[in-house]
């Protein structure tokens, strides 16, 4: 099995919203490619954030930039068609909703874009299990979604490596993608645990320099 390479996505929820544009352009300053693009619909999550709108412009102004767009959703199935032609480059939908999942995933990959699921903290990993040969990452949320700034939940890397020993197992190369809570501080054991995409919001506009040493330092 490859090893995936490590990836930051830093979220944009955590900018400055009247200037998402120069966040993006940080993101790209850094040498960074992915943008996490949380976008939440206030029943899903207790929270609204971005529509396609916001991706469409980010799009044209960074045609280079990887958009991994996290759809946290009662619905998503009614918005792949419009995230897709805003520009995502990844869609990512949540597990628990009652929608048709199995149908929306082929539909993600039919417009040509990777493939995500997602659960919260509390939901078991070994769900995921019917649906991970069919994606490209799977996401644990390390926090309860919806808004930034949390702390990481207290089984954040037993969880983890639950769910790289379930790739293992099944013999799949799907990322494994963390959000919420992740720092400077704890990203290491992160990583240690399975996780190769790390999804950061205050982490990394309010803390750059260390989070990216951090990252680095378990990237050699």
């Amino acid at each position: 099995m490859v090893k995936n390479s490590l990836v930051l996505a830093p979220s944009i929820l955590a900018a400055d919203c009247a200037a998402l544009g120069d966040a993006v352009g940080k993101i790209k300053n850094a040498g960074l490619k992915w943008v996490h693009f949380d976008v939440m619909d206030a029943h899903f999550v207790p929270n609204l954030s971005f529509g396609p709108q916001f991706l469409k412009r980010l799009r044209e102004l960074y045609p280079d930039m990887f958009f991994d767009v996290h759809l946290m959703m009662d619905n998503p199935h009614l918005y792949i068609d419009a995230f897709a032609s805003a520009g995502a480059s990844l869609i990512n939908v949540h597990l628990e909703p009652d929608f048709p999942l199995a149908e929306t995933l082929r539909e993600i990959h039919l417009k040509g874009l990777k493939v995500g699921i997602t659960i919260k903290p509390k939901t078991s990993v070994f769900e995921l299990a019917p649906y991970l040969p069919f994606v490209d990452l799977a996401m644990l949320m390390t926090v309860e979604p919806g808004f930034g700034g949390q702390t990481i939940v207290e089984n954040a890397h037993e969880r983890i490596a639950a769910l790289k020993k379930l790739r293992e197992e099944m013999k799949l190369n799907f990322r494994i993608e963390i959000d919420g809570g992740v720092t400077a501080q704890n990203v290491s054991n992160c990583i240690k645990a399975g996780a190769d995409t790390i999804v950061a919001g205050t982490a990394f506009f309010k803390h750059t320099d260390e989070l990216l040493a951090a990252i680095a330092a378990e990237n050699k």
